[in-house]
């Protein structure tokens, strides 16, 4: 099984690091509006409220956003299912701060939430066969740790990070390379001290690389029937069993269902975090 890093923790210093760049692009001087409407001492108490049922992710997004002078009652854990109209948390403090920083605090838990409630619905249908919601590259750029981090908070796992973290030769590669034995055998010189995964579209492509000594395929862009059949002939030859076999190309919710019963280890979906809906949550004052 081929298997990278999981990312089920977020470093506090990479968040305060990028709460601070996001609120210094929104508030690049002073929020005029706030600051010439709102009397400095105000104190309110804002409460986060999700308007559609979620599975909660941002924990400590939240804490890291108010720190002293802020009391923050966090009342949901990530991974959490949470319905519609439970409060998240509660903020007491500046109500000036707290409105300035609302949108981008608001910005950031939809996008996380939307995508770890969507991996939570591939997650119920895939997890009965063994088969492993995985995430993909197709991350907005600057927010990859955070949305990687969503996937694992709704029960997905994390394919390779960056393209240092592991080796997935793809079409062009081959292309470029000239065939998939010079492609893998370049690769090898390299002494990477990686598993090599190979993406196909066929059986021919399977079989050479599979002589050349890969450790897993990608399956790309196949029928369910295609897959299964190329599963089969995996699994026959010597050591079969123990190479990944993933599967990638437009699956949806809709067409999982065949997928997850084909055989497979893996699916990776780039929807999970390219097509995600940001879930709806806003933030109300009492």
């Amino acid at each position: 099984m081929i298997e990278y890093k999981q990312y089920r923790k977020l470093p506090k210093e990479y968040i305060k690091k990028k709460i601070s760049e996001f609120l210094k692009e929104d508030i690049p001087d002073i929020d005029k509006t706030t600051a010439g409407t709102i009397p400095a001492k105000a104190v309110s108490t804002a409460l986060i409220i999700p308007e559609e049922d979620i599975v909660f992710a941002g924990e400590d997004i939240i804490k890291f956003f108010f720190g002293k002078g802020f009391q923050c009652k966090i009342n949901s854990k990530d991974g959490e299912f949470v319905k519609k109209g439970e409060i998240i948390a509660s903020i007491i403090g500046n109500s000036g701060k707290i409105l300035s920083y609302e949108r981008v605090l608001l910005n950031l838990l939809q996008r996380l939430c939307g995508i770890a409630t969507l991996t939570r619905e591939y997650v119920k249908i895939a997890s009965p066969y063994n088969v492993r919601i995985l995430d993909t590259r197709k991350t907005i750029p600057g927010l990859r740790l955070f949305e990687k981090y969503a996937v694992t908070v709704g029960g997905g796992w994390n394919h390779r990070f960056d393209l240092s973290s592991g080796i997935l030769i793809k079409d062009n590669h081959i292309q470029a390379a000239g065939r998939i034995t010079n492609a893998v055998k370049m690769i090898k010189k390299k002494h990477y001290k990686l598993p090599i995964e190979l993406e196909v579209e066929n059986l021919g492509q399977i079989k050479e690389g599979i002589k050349a000594g890969v450790d897993g395929f990608l399956l790309d862009n196949m029928s369910t029937e295609k897959i299964k059949n190329c599963v089969t002939f995996i699994r026959s030859v010597p050591d079969g069993k123990n190479i990944f076999i993933e599967a990638s190309g437009g699956i949806t919710l809709k067409t999982l269902p065949e997928y997850v019963r084909s055989g497979i280890d893996a699916l990776s979906v780039g929807a999970l975090t390219h097509s995600a809906k940001a879930a709806n949550i806003h933030i109300e004052f009492e």
